[in-house]
């Protein structure tokens, strides 16, 4: 080999690792751009309009990799509202992360649950994001007992665009689902069949959002908790990460949160090697206590002390799971946990499902 071939080589080798250097730089940089871009600021912020609060929330820790992280996931259905106008949240859930055990955790929390909103009185829990989200992670932190340190909002145009994104999600439908509403011009109606089928952003959206059947809510936080893990799956496939810039580029408009670039590094690098543990619903089916309020159903919690201790013995590994808390079945095997009513009494948001 001549030395004139030797060093085209070598300059064709120093070529291709500095074309990928670049394309690396320019990956890393445009998902730097985007998640930067996840904490709205000025009129760009969904709580623009909302009140200064002096509820405070818990500083985030300062991250030595063993401290667990509880995160409100809250979406909401903005349709009809003007910018500024907040609705209450038609989920939350919260995402525990344990950095040790590399296990994260998901509760479900009904929507109806009547509790206190710091400053706010008592209300259903759905509320408390009308008043911000610091005065949401508060009361989501005090009806659990344990420390919310962040929040993700999200429009559910967001959840249609994030699916989407993600190439859609191959998922077991457990049963028919049909629901249509005059009052949404038909724009939400549901229309799924029973089966193994593959869900775009829309199709998902039906499927999260269904309740009319006789378990309503209670029921349908457990299917959003189930397809919460299947799109977090499909996000760790070699694919979604490499479209990962492409993603958050489409989600970006509709999320709003406080964790810092540097946080969503931190806790995405320990997501990624993490498993998913149990799922469960708050109020648990033993501690839920159906009652009026004003005239409207709402769902009390039996002892907000044994609450708490259901949530340690979750983190603990010893807690019961959703298939023997959520339900009970009769002769058939059907379940069946009373109907809970779950009354839009108060909702400022639609009529649809």
């Amino acid at each position: 080999m001549t030395k004139r071939t030797k060093r085209a080589i070598i300059w064709s080798a120093v070529g291709v690792l500095v074309v990928v250097a670049a394309l690396v730089a320019y990956y890393f940089i445009a998902i730097y751009n985007q998640v930067d871009d996840f904490q709205k600021t000025g009129e760009d912020s969904p709580f623009y309009n909302v009140k200064p609060t002096e509820t405070k929330v818990p500083e985030p820790p300062k991250w030595e990799g063993t401290e667990r992280v509880n995160i409100l996931l809250m979406g909401v259905d903005a349709r009809g509202l003007k910018k500024g106008e907040i609705p209450r949240s038609d989920t939350m859930l919260v995402a525990s992360l344990d950095p040790v055990a590399k296990k994260v955790n998901l509760f479900s929390i009904m929507r109806d649950t009547y509790t206190k909103i710091p400053d706010h009185g008592s209300d259903r829990i759905n509320s408390a994001i009308t008043h911000g989200p610091n005065t949401a992670m508060k009361a989501v932190s005090d009806l659990l007992g344990i420390p919310i340190q962040y929040y993700v909002y999200t429009d559910f145009q967001g959840f249609i665009e994030l699916v989407d994104a993600v190439g859609g999600v191959d998922f077991y439908v457990e049963k028919d689902m049909h629901y249509t509403s005059k009052a949404d011009n038909h724009e939400y109606d549901i229309d799924l069949k029973k089966g193994q089928q593959h869900l775009d952003g829309s199709t998902a959206l039906q499927y999260v959002r269904f309740r009319h059947d006789a378990l309503s809510d209670f029921t349908r936080t457990e299917r959003q908790r189930n397809f919460l893990k299947a799109v977090a799956d499909k996000m760790k496939s070699t694919t979604s990460i490499m479209k990962l810039p492409s993603i958050l580029d489409k989600v970006n408009p509709y999320i709003d949160t406080n964790l810092s670039v540097e946080d969503m590094w931190k806790l995405a690098t320990v997501g990624y090697s993490s498993e998913m543990g149990s799922s469960e619903q708050i109020p648990p089916m033993d501690l839920l206590v159906e009652k009026k309020v004003g005239g409207s159903d709402v769902l009390g919690v039996r002892s907000e002390d044994q609450l708490k201790d259901f949530v340690q013995e979750v983190f603990n590994g010893t807690g019961t799971t959703d298939s023997e808390a959520d339900t009970s079945t009769d002769g058939n095997g059907n379940a069946t946990p009373s109907d809970s009513g779950n009354s839009d009494s108060g909702q400022t948001t639609s009529t649809g499902p």
